[in-house]
């Protein structure tokens, strides 16, 4: 019997984007894109969820303990975001449209090797870019 658990630590970043395809002009980048294209960029208070999947350890209980976890997410991933401009300030999203799901999917390989070990690996990364416009990737 399968004793697989799932296990999520919520974290929040400020950060400010862009987005624009430099192929097209700046009639065609406004019209897909809308408010989103603005030339001076705009923000979003992200809330960001990443779950591990796994068994629990028969010393610990845990599938991950959630300490490394969060302190792996802030290395990672927050202390490179937080309060940056995506499209100029991130290297990882160098060459990039920084949409939600392209930031989610940078998020996922930025702690996929990091997490995954015998007994655990990540499941999912879930990006809140505001209340109503949610990405999750599984990988």
């Amino acid at each position: 019997m399968s004793n697989t658990v799932f296990v999520t630590r919520r974290e929040h970043f400020n950060a400010a984007h862009k987005l624009w395809n430099p192929k097209w002009d700046a009639e065609t980048n406004a019209k897909v894109f809308g408010k989103c294209a603005n030339p001076n960029w705009h923000g979003h208070n992200y809330t960001l969820f990443v779950t591990v999947k796994g068994e629990p350890d028969a010393d610990t209980g845990y599938c991950i303990d959630l300490k490394f976890l969060s302190d792996l997410i802030e290395e990672r991933v927050l202390s490179l975001l937080d309060h940056k401009n995506l499209n100029i300030d991130v290297d990882f999203l160098q060459g990039k449209l920084t949409s939600a799901e392209n930031v989610a999917i940078a998020i996922w390989h930025r702690l996929a090797d990091a997490v995954k070990n015998e007994q655990r690996e990540l499941y999912c990364v879930k990006l809140y870019e505001t209340e109503n416009n949610i990405v999750e990737y599984f990988g």
